[in-house]
C-alpha cells in the first residue's frame, strides 16, 4: 500500500504544534486528568488526537484507526483488519508534565500484525525519524537535512538505554548478557530513535506497554537494521485480543 508520506509527516507536525501550544503555556500544560487506568491526560493529548484522527481519516479513508485516547474497539471488529492505523498521540504524557521535552507524536500503520511504516515525531526539536522494514528509515531535522539511519551493529561495546520514568530492577540482569558498559536514559519513544540511529545498541523493557507505544518505533528499528522480540525472541506481533503488551528485547543484530 503506497502512503503520501508528505501529507502524513505533515499530520504528525500539525498535531506536534498542537501540543507545543499547550506545552508553552503552562496554566493548561499542568491541567491533567487521570484516566481509568490512572495514567495522566492533558489537553495536549486531546488535542493530539484529534488532528490526527481527522488528518488519517482524510488521507487514508479506507484505513481504521486505533488510537489511545479514541474509543475503545473490540477484538471481534479489529480482527478483520487487514490494515490499520496504530497512533499514540502523544507519548511520553509523563516527560511532558515534567517538561524534560521528552515526548513525541506515534504513528504507525500496520499490516497483518506487523508494523510497516512508523513517523515519530519530536515536537520539542522538529526531528521527525520515518521508515519500516522494507524501504529503509530516515530521520529529518528541523532544517530540512534528511539523512538514513543505521543501527551501529558491529560495535564492540554497547550502550543501553532504558526508560525514565519506568526503571526495572531486573534490566541489569538481562543486560549482563551483552557487552553492555554504558547506560543511558530518554523518555518515550526516542529510545528505538537512539537504537536506530546508533547512538544506542539495546533497549530492553521488561514492564508492559501497549501496542501504540512500540508499533512506530518497531518499524522504525527494522528499517535501521535492528530487531524488536519477545525476550525469548519470538515475534512481537500487534492487534492482539488485549492491546496490552508484555516484556521487549529492540537491539541491533
Amino acid at each position: 500500500m503506497e502512503i503520501d508520506l508528505e501529507k502524513l509527516f505533515q499530520i504528525a507536525v500539525d498535531a506536534g504544534e498542537a501540543i507545543l501550544v499547550v506545552y508553552n503555556n503552562p496554566q493548561e500544560a499542568g491541567l491533567v486528568k487521570l484516566k481509568t487506568d490512572e495514567s495522566p491526560l492533558t489537553l495536549a493529548d486531546e488535542a493530539s488526537h484529534l488532528i490526527i484522527q481527522q488528518g488519517l481519516e482524510q488521507l487514508t479513508p479506507e484505513i481504521p484507526i486505533l488510537s489511545e485516547e479514541g474509543a475503545a474497539i473490540p477484538y471481534e471488529e479489529r480482527q478483520a483488519w487487514e490494515y490499520f492505523w496504530c497512533v499514540d498521540p502523544l507519548d511520553g504524557t509523563k516527560e511532558f508534565i515534567h517538561r524534560n521535552g521528552e515526548f513525541t507524536v506515534n504513528i504507525a500503520l500496520i499490516h497483518k500484525n506487523t508494523p510497516v511504516l512508523g513517523v515519530i515525531y519530536v515536537p520539542v526539536t522538529g526531528d521527525l525519524y520515518y521508515g519500516g522494514p522494507e524501504k529503509g528509515s530516515f530521520k529529518r531535522t528541523a532544517a530540512g537535512e534528511t539523512s538514513s539511519l543505521k543501527v551501529q551493529a558491529d560495535a564492540p561495546e554497547w550502550i543501553a538505554i532504558g526508560s525514565r520514568s519506568h526503571a526495572s530492577p531486573d534490566e541489569q540482569a538481562v543486560l549482563e548478557k551483552y557487552p553492555v558498559v554504558k547506560s543511558i536514559s530518554a523518555g518515550s519513544s526516542l529510545k528505538f530513535c537512539y537504537v536506530a540511529e546508533g547512538k544506542a545498541h539495546i533497549y530492553y523493557r521488561h514492564g508492559p506497554t501497549m501496542e501504540w507505544d512500540t508499533a512506530a518505533g518497531q518499524a522504525i528499528v527494522a528499517g535501521s537494521g535492528g530487531t524488536l522480540t519477545m525476550p525469548n525472541g519470538e515475534p512481537f506481533l500487534y492487534n492482539k485480543p488485549s492491546l496490552l503488551n508484555g516484556g521487549f528485547i529492540c537491539k541491533v543484530n
